[in-house]
């Protein structure tokens, strides 16, 4: 009996099959996925230009804002393409190199937006509990090394998924009931064990996660301890404002994909096509919803876009 060649069983490509059951309507559902991918593009792209040209916004709130911007896009771009093209087109097929690299990016996006969103808080912690050391603790260069710590966690974390997945024969099984691909959604395809997979993918990214949540809520909670100190009702209400608006991108963050991730796991019950609705409109929400909240609750980002984009003359310096 010749010897069983693992490399012979990697499929060349997958399939793409969209959502299961609701083939006829793709048509009808890209509608609104493209017009919310559109707002992704333009409410994030806007919220960079501003933070880009206004010298005013080079704080560290700001820039760990236009790293979140960079990030959503980064999550959204990454599945959203392929997932029209194959809404339209009925282009399903993506190589294993594609899908590989499709996963990569889409967990190492949610990984970077976590320490992200914990840097953030950890800097409203700062500005309120701790003012007079704020500009000595939140430099530039603090900034630019937290930047860097969200890159190699995030790529510490998600890059050995690449070699569970390219360890695993597929046996001629290559449909994906998905519209991207996702380390487990991949991996289940396979004609092998692969516990090892689904204690990695579950239990060392979950963990990494939930220490950052652990923290931010413990920052929070410090945040509102400090808060209740102010003896200043105006100063309590700006910080109160600003603080808001960041718990509102951390509530649209963390609650769906918990959602997303206690279904897929202990939802069985739930319609497959239901999962996967869910999961499109993760990898939309968040990214559409973060400028608005952003947008809306926080002054110096709304005058900053009123002044470049609406009163443009006034942008411009005086002679």
């Amino acid at each position: 009996m010749p010897p069983f060649n693992l490399t012979s069983m990697t499929p060349a490509a997958f399939i793409l099959a969209g959502i299961p059951g609701m083939e006829k309507l793709h048509i009808w559902i890209s509608i609104p996925f493209c017009s919310m991918y559109l707002a992704v593009l333009l409410g994030n792209g806007v919220m960079l230009f501003v933070i880009r040209t206004e010298r005013s916004l080079h704080q560290p709130m700001y820039l760990f804002l236009s790293m979140l911007a960079i990030v959503d896009l980064m999550l959204s771009t990454t599945t959203v393409p392929k997932m029209l093209a194959l809404f339209w087109f009925s282009a399903g097929e993506i190589s294993f190199g594609a899908c590989l690299t499709q996963m990569f990016f889409l967990h190492f996006s949610f990984s970077a937006e976590s320490v992200i969103l914990l840097a953030m808080a950890f800097d409203r912690f700062v500005a309120i509990c701790y003012p007079l050391r704020y500009a000595a603790v939140l430099t530039q260069s603090a900034v630019v090394k937290t930047g860097l710590v969200a890159l190699l966690r995030s790529f510490c974390i998600i890059f050995p998924c690449i070699f569970l997945l390219k360890r695993l024969p597929f046996c001629g099984h290559n449909i994906i009931p998905h519209t991207y691909c996702e380390h487990m959604g991949v991996a289940r395809l396979a004609c092998a064990d692969i516990s090892i997979n689904i204690l990695y993918g579950l239990a060392v990214p979950f963990a990494a996660v939930v220490v950052d949540v652990v923290l931010i809520a413990v920052s929070y909670i410090l945040i509102l301890l400090a808060l209740f100190r102010l003896p200043s009702r105006t100063a309590r209400h700006k910080a109160f404002n600003t603080c808001g608006s960041h718990v509102c991108v951390i509530l649209l963050f963390y609650i769906p994909a918990f959602f997303t991730v206690l279904t897929h796991r202990f939802g069985q019950e739930i319609p497959h096509h239901v999962h996967i609705i869910l999961a499109n409109l993760y990898v939309l929400f968040p990214p559409l919803l973060n400028p608005v909240v952003y947008g809306v609750r926080t002054q110096q980002i709304k005058k900053k876009v009123v002044k470049v984009f609406i009163c443009p003359k006034s942008h411009l310096p005086q002679r």
